[in-house]
This record gives C-alpha cells, structure tokens and sequence, in this order.
C-alpha cells in the first residue's frame, strides 16, 4: 500500500509538494512579444527620455560653444539608456549574457572579410546616396525636404568635426565605439537573437529594417537598414556578436575619418576630391560591388570550414 503525504494542520499540503513556482513575466513572453517590449523601453528611455536632456544640455540647438557637453550627454545616454538596459533585459529573460549574446574572440581572417566588405558596402551606398539626390521631386517638396537635410547634417557635422587629434579620439569613442557595442548588444544581441527563435533566417533581415527605422533619418533609411542587414548576416553566419561590433565601429569610424579629413559628404573612393557624376557612382558602385561579393563569399567559405572543422572534432 502506497502511503501518502500527510496534510500539515491547517490543511495545506506539506513544504514541497506545492505547484512549481511560474517563470518570470518576461521569460514567460513570446520572442516578438519580449521584442516588441524591449524596443518600447528603449525608445522611451533613449530617444524621449535622453533626447529631452540633451536638448536641454544643448539649450535647443548644438553648436560649437556646447558641442562637448551635448557629446557627454549623447555618451551617457547610450550607455544609461540603450547598453544597462539591453544587458539588463537579456539577464532577466536569458540567464547566462556571453553564450546568449554570442560573444567570442573573432578570428582575423573574418575580421578582414567583414571590413573589406563593410567599406565595399559603404562604397555602394554611397553611390546610391547620390543617385537618390538626383530624384526630381515636386518644388514645394524639394525645398522642404532640402531644409531638412540641410538642418540634420550641419547638426551631424558639428558632432562629428574634430579639430584636434584629442578631440578625434573623442568623438570616435562618441560616435563609433559606445555605440558599436551598445546598438549591436541590442539590435544583433538582444533582438534578433529573439527574432531567430521566432523566424529563423528573417530574423537578421526584421532586425536589419529596424535598426534603419530607429535612427530616424529618412534620407539614409536605405542606407542604414542595408548595413543593419549585413551585420545581422555576419553575426547569423558566424555566431558571433564580436564581428558585428567590429564592422559597426569601422564603419563609423571611417565616417568620423572623413569628416575629420574634410572629405566631401558625397566621397566615393574613385575621385574622392572630385564631385560625384551619375556615371562616376554607377562605376563607384560597379567595382564595389565586385568587392563585396568577393569578400562575402570568402566569410562564407571560411565559416562554413569552421563548421566542418568543428562537426570533424566531436567524432
């Protein structure tokens, strides 16, 4: 005869031998549900909550005068507002951060690859960038939208420009290297890791077209989700974070580099001191393009004999 736990005396079963405790909230939601939450967050707290103490920092306008405080601002804010809470998110739903965000010491091989494809891509873009400015649109439209362009990358410029070797490294630390790692934890990491579970391979390209609708610039929307796009890519094929950092940090620091070196916005490497023709894009675009396919399929080639590599060694 099997015997049976005794009832304590107030009538509840015994310490034990209650119902498992339920998963937290957050682990308990679906991976866009968890996405579409952590997205929400971050919005609020960086674009509301740090684009209202920036502008007050900046008094309403950034210039010259309170460029360094608005760049503090802007570097606080990333790493308050975007890097504690994607870690934060990540630890809650996940547990474990380094096997989560996929964070491994990249080889050089594919160090290389990505940024010889990161700069080919830039390249790329770059000729678009310009066959977009020769789209005729109505007058009324065109001034609007050239008003606008104007006001973003004059205030672009003054947070970029460096004028001394000290204020360059600066401003990279700014502008490329806080946010290589805080936007790739939560776009590359946090998001599409989630969106991978739910979608398998569109889950680079949905994070991709985020990461562009985010930084709320309609003139390198293009732009913005093609990069966002690949470096969702290397990361999926690679399965590791680390290499998506660094394209991302190279890709804005040949940015800074340029603004540094007063470079022409509309720089294409084929005549960099001379402005920009359809046919020299096109050309620009051409062999970059050549470039890029070459360097892609070599990251390919070479991930892929890492997986055979691997598969060889757990016989």
């Amino acid at each position: 005869m099997m015997n049976t736990p005794a009832e304590s005396p107030s009538g509840t079963p015994p310490p034990g031998t209650g119902p498992e405790p339920r998963e937290p909230f957050l682990r308990r939601m679906s991976p866009v549900l968890f996405c579409l939450f952590a997205l929400a967050l971050i919005f609020v707290l960086y674009q509301i909550v740090g684009g209202v103490i920036t502008l007050v920092v900046a008094r309403g306008e950034i210039t010259l005068s309170n460029v360094t405080l608005v760049r503090w601002a802007t570097l606080l804010g990333q790493l308050l507002f975007i890097l504690v809470p994607t870690v934060w998110l990540a630890r809650q739903r996940h547990g474990e951060l380094a096997g989560f965000f996929r964070l491994h010491v990249p080889e050089l091989r594919h160090l290389v690859a990505t940024m010889v494809a990161v700069f080919a891509l830039q390249q790329m873009l770059q000729a678009y960038m310009v066959a977009q400015d020769m789209i005729p649109l109505p007058g009324d439209l065109q001034r609007v939208l050239d008003a606008l362009k104007k006001l973003l990358e004059e205030t672009e410029r003054v947070l970029v420009q460096a004028n001394a070797p000290g204020e360059f490294l600066f401003v990279l630390l700014v502008v490329a290297l806080v946010p290589a790692v805080s936007e790739e934890l939560l776009f590359r990491g946090l998001v599409q890791r989630n969106l991978e579970d739910a979608a398998g391979w569109k889950g680079p390209v949905i994070t991709g077209i985020i990461f562009g609708l985010y930084h709320f610039n309609p003139f390198t929307l293009v732009p913005l989700v093609a990069l966002g796009v690949y470096f969702g890519f290397i990361v999926y094929r690679s399965g590791n974070i680390t290499l998506s950092m660094s394209a991302h940090f190279f890709n804005n620091f040949i940015a800074v580099s340029a603004t540094y070196l007063r470079l022409d916005d509309n720089f294409v490497a084929l005549a960099p001191g001379a402005a920009p023709t359809l046919k020299l894009a096109a050309a620009n675009f051409a062999l970059f393009a050549v470039v890029f396919v070459a360097a892609t399929l070599y990251f390919i080639h070479s991930t892929a004999t890492d997986e055979s590599d691997e598969s060889g060694e757990s016989y």
